[in-house]
């Protein structure tokens, strides 16, 4: 038998790899061809909403064919007094409309200077109130919402319920509408999107404006970001982030913001934690709201003390942003990931494992209808902070459910609805049964002392 030579054996090692590198290059660029193919769609899509202001909003809608698009608005359905115009014809059209009046209702109609696509009195919206105001205000909730199926529309179906029972005169039945993450399952596809969100929601995105949180299974195609908008430029309130990864906005008496837990630098020193403390240091509204995919406390479909569990991305949340945000003031963060609903005690300075709770870190372990959780009024760094995983609009998976940082946990397909007012904030989460199944309520009061806690100590 032949004894092969050094420089046959390196030849063939050449070959070897350089064949080996020719797949490599082969298949990496049929997966980009297949994730640019399945990241689009090619039909007309109703208009939709986002970033709203208390001076403007964005509306996006998509045509059948290349058009310069054409928004035609104003305050009297009859009288459309008011134009914008794009320069250019395109199929996806994105208009900004500037100079709005503060909480007023607004009639529209989509489409180009050859005739109108969509409009008529149900094609309206409501501006934001000025940064500040004590006018009341209402969020709806959805997490993880990416199937669309006889359990997401009932659920749906549930809030749609609920708010008719509970109107608020003068105003419309939401104010805005929020997710937690994953909006099209299960890849983030065009078509996907097109499905779960565009289609059987084309009613209220019309007149509700639409955020959401970029979640894992969003991040699989480029759809999440071509057909979204972002208020990066610090447009709706608050810091400029200038990335529309993480940014943050102001509604009323309300400060939102919505940090990138997917894709973004996690690190200490990553430039959104150094944003995030910028913001919040910059925040005079009395009311703060963070949301994020990855939950820091859940035992559900996820464990956020397992490191291997979404490559350590709850850890990260836990141990770097969950301090900020403390110090921020922040009132309220939601999450979603764990296709479960988990609401904690009020917290304050846990950032360990579900072993390291403390009693001394449960700063008020009540919350519910007969014992709101109290909180001195303004944003005083750690006075405490609820933490709620809303992931179960559309998917429900099982889990232990029994992380110590949460008072109430159900398995149950749901979302929620968040009404802020004066010196109270009521989040209410309600069922594929049209039940409230949670309701926990915060109040500010003038009278608690306001104390620093220092955490660590």
């Amino acid at each position: 038998m032949p004894i092969l030579s050094v420089p046959l054996l390196l030849r063939w090692s050449r070959r070897l790899l350089l064949g080996l590198l020719v797949l490599l290059a082969v298949v990496g660029s049929g997966r980009l061809v297949q994730v640019a193919w399945q990241s689009g769609y090619d039909g007309a899509r109703e208009p939709y909403l986002q970033v709203v202001s208390s001076e403007g909003i964005t509306l996006r809608w998509q045509s059948g064919g290349n058009e310069v698009g054409v928004v035609r608005y104003g305050s009297d359905p009859a009288r459309l007094e008011r134009e914008a115009r794009e320069e250019t014809a395109r199929v996806s059209h994105e208009i900004r409309l500037t100079g709005l009046t503060p909480a007023t209702r607004y009639y529209y109609t989509v489409g180009s200077g050859s005739g109108v696509y969509r409009g008529g009195p149900d094609y309206w919206f409501v501006t934001a109130p000025p940064a500040g105001s004590a006018a009341p205000v209402r969020f709806w909730v959805q997490g993880d919402p990416g199937w669309w199926h006889e359990g997401s529309r009932s659920v749906r179906d549930a809030m749609l319920q609920w708010t008719a029972a509970h109107p608020r005169p003068q105003r419309p039945p939401l104010d805005l509408w929020l997710t937690t993450g994953d909006n099209a399952y299960t890849s983030g596809k065009a078509r996907e999107f097109q499905a779960a969100l565009f289609e059987p929601y084309a009613d209220l995105l019309r007149n509700i404006p639409y955020l959401p949180v970029y979640g894992n299974h969003d991040a699989r195609r480029w759809t999440f970001f071509k057909v979204f908008s972002f208020p990066a430029a610090g447009e709706a309130g608050g810091v400029a982030s200038d990335s529309r990864r993480y940014f943050s906005f102001d509604y009323g008496s309300v400060h939102v913001v919505v940090l990138d837990s997917e894709s973004s630098n996690l690190g200490g020193y990553g430039p959104m934690l150094r944003w995030l403390q910028h913001d919040l240091a910059a925040n005079r509204q009395p009311w703060t709201i963070a949301l994020f995919h990855h939950p820091p406390y859940t035992r559900g479909s996820h464990d956020s003390d397992r490191w291997r569990d979404s490559w350590g991305r709850m850890v990260d949340m836990r141990e770097q942003f969950l301090p900020v945000l403390e110090a921020g003031g922040v009132d309220l963060v939601l999450s979603g990931h764990s296709h479960v609903y988990e609401r904690s005690h009020l917290l304050a300075c846990h950032y360990g494992s579900a072993a390291t709770l403390r009693p001394e870190m449960i700063v008020d372990g009540g919350g519910g209808n007969a014992a709101p959780y109290i909180k001195p009024a303004g944003r005083v760094p750690h006075a405490g902070t609820v933490y709620a995983v809303v992931g179960s609009t559309a998917n429900l998976d099982h889990g232990p459910l029994d992380h110590p940082a949460h008072a109430v946990v159900r398995r149950e397909l749901g979302s929620m609805v968040i009404d802020v007012a004066g010196e109270g904030l009521d989040a209410y989460f309600i069922n594929a049964y049209g039940e409230v199944s949670d309701h926990f309520r915060i109040e500010k009061s003038a009278g608690m002392p306001a104390a620093e806690r220092r955490c660590g100590e």
